[in-house]
């Protein structure tokens, strides 16, 4: 599928089954839940996804299983990044023969780099490829952060890099990304709770781990400012805020989890060493999820 990303892409979650093997029929449901829900594509195996806590061969298996329940609905990126260069490319080459749209490439997040390192590291792995790829900037994992004008540079430099997430939490850096560099490169913000200010800002996009959560939600707003509608979109923000606000200020993947549990949804809970979250704070945001007011139609 050669297309155009924008608009919000659900960073699918994992289910996982009571043994700990991955939940397929659940996966598949949830692909289902996103797609149903409106939005503009689907992301697997990236942070939200677990994609650290899984083997190769999981990894694989999550994409080929995503690729093959979307069956072409929207696109799908698949995250491909990894501790070595020999597995990213590895992963990457499995991911755009098993039928994912876009790569997504986060850089090796345990051995500190320098940015040459980075950028030899983000040159090969595109360079392996002939689909697109998303430059996934996350300093708070890999240490480094990809500035807009390095990003520019790859971008100029590498015709199949076409996209960064930015998961800064910048909005300035991403303003830079957005009107400096949009000429070379499309910006998706990957910070949950900025996505108004992103889209608004004029993004390409948003990625977000609550799109699992509330799909249709969200895509009803990004609608309501496609069309112009502003004090619409600022209104369904608003009635969607505090259940954000509350999963962003728990540990995030944990709490994605339990707030798509409480909407009737079971996905589980995350592989360990990821906990769930703590009694107290699984109640507020159940609380906060049935309160969760219905998408506009």
């Amino acid at each position: 599928m050669s297309v155009q990303l924008s608009g919000v892409l659900t960073a699918l979650a994992t289910p996982f089954a009571p043994d700990g093997r991955i939940d397929e029929k659940t996966l598949r449901r949830l692909v289902d839940r996103s797609v149903d829900g409106g939005v503009d594509g689907v992301v697997a195996c990236g942070s939200t996804g677990e994609f650290a806590a899984m083997s190769g061969a999981e990894r694989r298996h999550v994409v080929e299983t995503v690729v093959d329940q979307v069956a072409g609905r929207v696109p799908v990126i698949a995250q491909t990044g990894a501790l070595s260069t020999r597995e990213a490319i590895e992963l990457s080459r499995h991911a755009q023969g098993a039928g994912a749209s876009v790569l997504m490439v986060v850089a090796p997040y345990y051995e500190p780099l320098t940015l040459d390192e980075t950028l030899h590291y983000l040159r090969a792995v595109a360079g392996a490829v002939d689909i697109p790829v998303m430059l996934y900037n996350l300093p708070g994992a890999t240490g480094v952060n990809l500035r807009p004008e390095t990003v520019g540079q790859l971008a100029r430099e590498v015709e199949n890099i076409r996209y960064i997430k930015d998961t800064s939490a910048d909005m300035a850096q991403a303003g830079r990304l957005i009107h400096t560099y949009g000429d070379v490169i499309s910006t998706f913000v990957g910070w949950d709770s900025l996505l108004l200010q992103a889209l608004s800002e004029g993004a390409a996009g948003v990625m977000a781990g609550t799109a699992n959560v509330m799909p249709a939600q969200l895509v009803s707003i990004h609608r309501a400012l496609r069309a112009g509608e502003l004090d619409r979109a600022r209104a369904e923000w608003a009635a969607v805020y505090p259940l954000m606000d509350a999963i962003m200020a728990a540990p995030f993947i944990p709490a994605v989890k339990a707030a798509v549990n409480a909407t009737g949804f079971p996905v589980g809970v995350p592989r360990e060493p990821l906990l769930p979250l703590d009694s107290a704070t699984t109640a507020a945001i159940s609380a906060l999820v049935e309160r969760l007011p219905q998408p506009r139609a």
